[in-house]
């Protein structure tokens, strides 16, 4: 529990800055006079900017409905505090750093310089910002002071920070130092979607992913549930019609269901379904023309009959004669497979999978997008019953994956035991800390070479866990920590 803090003052700022504290979007004020460091207030929102300037100049565009939401809620008696702050240092910027400034807040470069006026600098005061647990509304009090007595007092404390202490200090470095935001173009996008996150879910998802991608919140990018991929967790029962049983569907509804369902988990996989191929009496189940040719049947029950892979056979042939014979052959169905379909199988190089087995490669392919490699795959594919080497993959897969999660982690550590050390933030480490340091930790032997190839992989701006800084010799890059890799 944390230590209650009482606080007599409040700082008064423009509404639409404040809220831009609160969503993490900058860490900085400007401020008419030094404020002392470790100095504690409320923040309490007004409705003028500093140069009473119209905020559609003020403000940087992707924060125009946030400004005008937050102007409008001020009403002509009382304002509504959220969050109070500490200040964490000030600093003076000369004009030289307004491109910089306004890239690393939230306001135009027009607003700063006129911010300046005739003075030679810039003043930022950093702040530490944490919620309150509840709003509390304040009578409104005409006065032109930065600060204001708050009367009574206001009992807070640091249970609900809007950044963490890591991603606070990375941000304030950033800010000090004037270094250039790493990812423009994500900023581009979240300001492109940001009028879409009011009606649309899908976008309120991703825009809370870039946030947290950009360091503007603390939250961990999570996967939320996919309410449309429910089924996925209902492929195996198909397969053996627990599910046709209980509702009392007819053998032919059950089968075409688990049809349906297998075509899904193609797709999901990353296959081509060909839906000219749609199952049903004398028909084939299911063709897949890309990356690669797949033929497919689909036998839900108890138990998959004898005459599969001949019937498998007869309708791969009959459809598509041209490519059947070098092409992928798989059947899947419940149960062991006989003798007699095994020996079939194994002779017309086809491969027999259960539901779960598939069940258990959607969700790999759900919870880690892209991770299984539908080629790499195919070499697993074996004639006869291939759960087992399937399984040998899935595991391949999620090692793999393990080992990245587990770079991303000695990075992550390096970053903190740094941090304590020297009060240094936003740290970068070479490819031999990162492999001695992975080495000691988890008793491998991995190279540098192997090390820094996994490094790159994981500073790609396609996967962004890891931020990267390039030298003219391999073995000088330098890599930052960016976020985590859960392994589910």
């Amino acid at each position: 529990m944390s230590d209650s803090i009482v606080l007599d003052t409040a700082l008064c700022l423009p509404a639409s800055d404040i809220e831009a504290l609160i969503q993490g979007r900058m860490i900085a004020t400007m401020s008419r006079i030094f404020i002392n460091l470790g100095r504690q207030f409320a923040l309490y929102p007004t409705n003028i900017s500093i140069n009473l300037q119209p905020y559609e100049q003020y403000y940087c565009s992707s924060l125009l409905p946030i400004a005008q939401t937050a102007l409008a809620q001020i009403s002509c008696d009382k304002v509504v505090v959220k969050a109070w702050a500490r200040c964490e240092g000030c600093k003076m910027y000369p004009p030289e750093s307004l491109d910089t400034l306004s890239q690393l807040t939230v306001w135009t470069k027009e607003a700063l310089q006129r911010s300046l006026g005739q003075r030679p600098h810039i003043f930022l005061a950093y702040l530490r910002v944490y919620l309150l647990p509840q709003s509390l509304e304040i009578l409104l009090q005409s006065q032109n002071r930065q600060f204001r007595p708050l009367n009574p007092s206001l009992i807070v404390s640091e249970e609900k920070p809007v950044l963490n202490d890591r991603t606070f200090a990375q941000r304030k470095h950033q800010l000090e130092k004037l270094e250039p935001a790493l990812h423009p173009e994500l900023e581009e996008l979240q300001s492109a979607i940001v009028s879409l996150t009011i009606s649309q879910p899908a976008a309120k998802q991703l825009d809370d992913d870039i946030k947290a991608f950009l360091g503007w919140s603390s939250d961990k990018l999570i996967k939320q549930p996919d309410p449309n991929l429910a089924w996925i967790n209902d492929i195996a029962k198909l397969g053996d019609r627990s599910i046709e049983l209980e509702e009392k569907k007819t053998n032919y509804q059950a089968g075409t269901d688990f049809e349906n369902v297998v075509r899904d988990s193609l797709e999901l996989l990353g296959f081509t379904i060909d839906y000219a191929h749609k199952g049903g009496a004398g028909g084939l189940d299911l063709f897949c023309s890309k990356p690669y040719p797949l033929f497919g049947e689909c036998k839900a029950g108890r138990k998959i009959p004898n005459d599969t892979a001949v019937q498998l056979l007869n309708l791969g042939m009959l459809r598509r004669s041209d490519l059947f014979n070098q092409a992928t052959k798989l059947i899947i169905g419940p149960g062991e497979p006989t003798t007699q379909l095994q020996h079939a199988a194994k002779i017309q190089g086809m491969a027999i999978i259960k539901p779960e087995t598939l069940e258990k490669l959607v969700k790999l392919q759900s919870n880690h997008r892209n991770s299984v490699d539908l080629f790499k795959l195919k070499e697993y594919l074996k004639a006869g019953q291939s759960d087992e080497e399937v399984e040998k993959y899935i595991n391949h897969v999620y090692t793999e994956m393990s080992l990245r999660s587990h770079i991303i982690t000695v990075v992550k550590e390096l970053s903190e035991q740094d941090n304590q050390s020297s009060k240094v933030t936003h740290q970068s480490f070479t490819v031999t800390e990162t492999r001695v340091h992975y080495n000691a930790t988890y008793n491998h032997r991995l190279n540098d070479e192997a090390v820094h190839e996994i490094l790159i992989e994981l500073s790609s701006p396609l996967t962004g866990y890891l931020g990267r800084i390039k030298s003219s010799n391999w073995n000088s890059d330098r890599f930052y920590f960016l976020r985590d890799l859960p392994i589910n």
